[in-house]
């Protein structure tokens, strides 16, 4: 029999013993199964570095023994969240959806008529009143609301907005992170 087919055959009988003591340290038989799997995918892994004529049966529990305390240490570090109440608070929309929206908005604002742009984003971005945006502009007060209106409405139609619903995340994204907005 080959030194592989021995492992293999050795590897076998050991199972029954690793899950005996894989439950005895998870006290869950199937978290003892997982241990056990994930030792035997190591030590078949790592069967190279095993010493033919030691104890396999040794070699296995001592792979076993630290997989179990590797895990443990990885759940100190996890949040057990089962019912989904901290990912739910935790869960937020995608950004690039909101790049996307922005790369978009400004290639529309490009096309815009320079008096309308300048208008529009005096009063939208820059917070500034129609007056004083009319002041800066050294124009009428209606010049300014008239240029909003037309850029707003330009804006619409570039963007292919068709109300508040297109604004914010999709319905998609609001049902994956809870939200109410659609």
């Amino acid at each position: 029999m080959s030194a592989g087919a021995t492992f293999k055959t050795d590897l076998l009988k050991a199972i029954p013993s690793l899950r005996a003591f894989a439950v005895s340290l998870t006290h869950n038989t199937d978290k003892a199964d997982d241990l056990v799997q994930e030792t035997l995918v190591k030590a078949w892994d790592k069967q190279s570095s095993f010493q033919p004529g030691t104890n396999l049966k040794a070699w296995l529990f001592t792979i076993l023994r630290n997989e179990f305390y590797s895990q443990m240490r990885k759940r100190g570090r996890e949040v057990q969240d089962s019912d989904g109440i901290m990912t739910g608070r935790l869960a937020v929309h995608p950004s690039q959806h909101g790049t996307l929206d922005l790369k978009d908005f400004r290639g529309a604002l490009a096309l815009l008529p320079e008096d309308q742009r300048e208008a529009i984003i005096l009063i939208g971005a820059s917070g500034f009143s129609y007056e004083e945006a009319a002041e800066i502009c050294d124009c009428a007060v209606g010049t300014i609301k008239s240029r909003v209106s037309r850029a707003r409405t330009r804006l619409q139609e570039l963007l292919a907005v068709t109300g508040e619903s297109d604004y914010g995340p999709d319905a998609i994204s609001s049902q994956v992170t809870g939200s109410n907005a659609a």
